[in-house]
């Protein structure tokens, strides 16, 4: 059966310009054909923000598992910053009011505060999702397709101390206080730190996930701790911020920077030396099977909830450059990553 996808798309930069969002992608049969049991079906998938790099492949996941079935629309939309939780309730509370989405896949910028729009979807009978981050407390029946963050975070801590020889002064910049992202990826971190006594905890600071705050903080850390030597950094922006603020102090390479994502300016940043390791999540995978799940819960699907979490992996200069990490870095339905 050919299938035709559509898709009507309003630019991020003119969005965030003109205060519109919005991307929808249709799958429909080309010609003749019943479609599959259960009728066409809207999906409202949500990030946490637009205009990052990983929500970005987000979207191409969950677009990508929408057009692997037939009848699936994907609504795609969000606020501008991770921290506008009541810009997201807002956002999801007049999706679910217009009466015509089956199923909502998002991201909660609070676990808490978004608790209750889990609550009321699934109250009018719209099958929900969460992906990346879920809510507190969290339905026994709706799934959360993310990374394992703790044990991610870990995995990036124990490298920084490889870096550091095992020893030696660390700042951490966290994102958003209060988001289980946040949250667990912090749990992480200090589960790394405990087992490497030798690194000492100087500074804790909250980039609001803002690349400016990030900057800021960070050039305080360093302005208080002239001899810092490693930084771990919990997000996109707190990892830009933190790494322009090491290299304004002329300490790249020095200060050992390790953070999360794979933006392309974190890559760069990786490339040049002043960020030293990344924590890859796999924002593709993400995207897919959330969105895949959720149309098998619509559709009825026998086919068991595969493994809620994503996958991550280690980047560093060594192997930036493999075939493993470009397919990860560049993901496309054509070629998906593992």
């Amino acid at each position: 059966m050919k299938k035709v996808l559509t898709a009507t798309c309003v630019l991020l930069s003119v969005a965030a310009m003109l205060g519109t969002t919005g991307c929808s992608v249709r799958v429909r049969e080309q010609t003749g054909g019943g479609g599959q049991q259960g009728g066409p079906i809207k999906l409202a998938v949500v990030p946490k923000a637009i205009g990052f790099d990983f929500w970005e492949k987000v979207r191409v996941g969950a677009e990508c598992a929408g057009s692997k079935h037939q009848d699936v629309t994907i609504h795609w939309d969000g606020v501008h910053a991770e921290s506008d939780v009541s810009g997201q309730q807002s956002l999801l509370q007049d999706l679910l009011s217009q009466g015509d989405v089956k199923g909502l896949v998002y991201a909660a910028t609070d676990a808490k505060a978004l608790a209750d729009i889990s609550k009321s979807a699934q109250g009018q009978g719209t099958t929900v999702v969460n992906m990346d981050s879920g809510t507190t407390p969290q339905p026994r029946d709706v799934p959360v397709f993310a990374t394992n963050n703790v044990a991610a975070a870990e995995q990036g801590t124990d490298l920084l101390a490889e870096q550091l020889g095992g020893k030696g002064k660390v700042a951490f910049i966290e994102f958003q206080p209060g988001t289980s992202t946040n949250e667990t990826r912090a749990e992480g971190f200090k589960k790394g730190m405990a087992k490497h006594p030798g690194l000492q905890l100087v500074a804790q600071q909250s980039s609001d996930s803002d690349y400016n705050r990030a900057l800021q903080v960070t050039q305080d850390i360093l302005t208080a701790n002239p001899d810092l030597n490693g930084i771990y950094a919990a997000n996109e922006p707190s990892v830009l911020g933190a790494a322009e603020a090491v290299r304004q102090a002329g300490k790249a390479g020095q200060v050992k920077v390790i953070g999360w994502d794979t933006s392309e300016g974190e890559i760069q940043g990786l490339r040049d030396g002043v960020i030293t390791g990344l924590i890859a999540q796999n924002p593709f995978k993400m995207g897919f099977a959330s969105v895949n799940a959720a149309i098998g819960k619509i559709r009825g699907s026998a086919e068991p909830m595969p493994d809620p979490d994503t996958g991550s992996t280690l980047i560093t200069k060594a192997n930036v450059d493999s075939a493993e990490i470009q397919k990860l870095l560049n993901p496309s339905c054509e070629n998906p990553p593992a």
